[in-house]
């Protein structure tokens, strides 16, 4: 069977709040939302939006609030997860898909996923958690002291060098494990594109994190079918708080961990993630 071509379609919009997004859309068919994670971008969905379209479904990833190309407000202030949220939802009230959508979101993007699940659960098909973000006890203890305050003063985040960036993507992503033949878990153009994305961020969205509401008590009414992949080895979220999401979510279907991964298993191993999201799709 011969694959399908469908044009790639960058766009960049203003919304009726007057604030930029930033998206990009391929194939058609039914609508598949992709979410991007903190200092991250749609770049992140560059591997699956190919397969989404073959397979006759039309892909639609955008760059969140304060990341790659989308609107950065001035003021710390303005980086909420409500915010955040607000932006998002009304970038998918733009888009008028009139049936219910697949939520495919990693980390920040799993969280914004869930809670837009809780808010307009008759919008949304089926939901696709990828290391999801959903509580600031995820973080390690460090990481959780650091994100309960505001970040008043980001300067130096926005004076660091892209080659400080990469030396840290680098040096994150380096497979210490004896008897695998990569050097890197992540491959070059990934690494490149990671560094890319901290450093064209607002440093702003470092406040983020902070402002995420605590979900536990929510889940139960996520009846969606879902489908949870994480990496065994994500040194940002702990590993062991996505099988006690799988716990409390009602209807995980299935559930995969990439044991060479860390926290983007959807770039570290693509020919073993896009597999997994194309079976569950199928399965609806």
């Amino acid at each position: 069977m011969a694959l399908r071509t469908d044009t790639v379609k960058y766009e960049s919009i203003t919304l009726a709040d007057h604030q930029k997004v930033n998206y990009v859309q391929q194939g058609t068919g039914s609508p598949v939302i992709l979410t991007h994670g903190l200092a991250a971008s749609l770049h992140d969905w560059d591997d699956l939006l190919p397969m989404l379209s073959s397979a006759g479904y039309a892909g639609y990833a955008l760059d969140l609030l304060g990341h790659g190309e989308s609107e950065k407000p001035a003021h710390v202030h303005d980086y909420t997860v409500e915010n955040t949220f607000g932006h998002f939802s009304r970038w998918i009230d733009s888009l008028d898909i009139n049936e219910p959508m697949i939520l495919t979101g990693h980390s920040l993007g799993g969280g914004l996923s869930l809670l837009y699940a809780l808010r307009y659960p008759e919008r949304v098909r089926a939901l696709v958690l990828v290391n999801p973000f959903f509580d600031i006890r995820q973080l390690p203890p460090v990481m959780q002291k650091v994100f309960r305050y505001q970040l008043l003063n980001t300067n130096l985040i926005d004076m660091t060098p892209y080659r400080l960036f990469r030396f840290f993507v680098d040096m994150t992503s380096f497979n210490y494990y004896i008897g695998h033949r990569e050097s890197h878990v992540l491959p070059e153009h990934i690494r490149y594109q990671t560094a890319l994305d901290y450093k064209r961020a607002s440093s702003g969205i470092y406040n983020i994190p902070r402002t995420l509401p605590s979900m536990d008590l929510d889940l139960s009414r996520v009846h969606q079918p879902t489908l949870l992949i994480y990496g065994g080895r994500d040194q940002t979220l702990a590993p062991s708080s996505f099988p006690q999401l799988a716990k409390s979510l009602p209807n995980v279907v299935d559930m995969h961990i990439q044991p060479i991964c860390g926290h983007v298993p959807h770039q570290c191993h693509p020919e073993t993630f896009n597999p997994y999201v194309m079976k569950f799709l199928k399965s609806l």
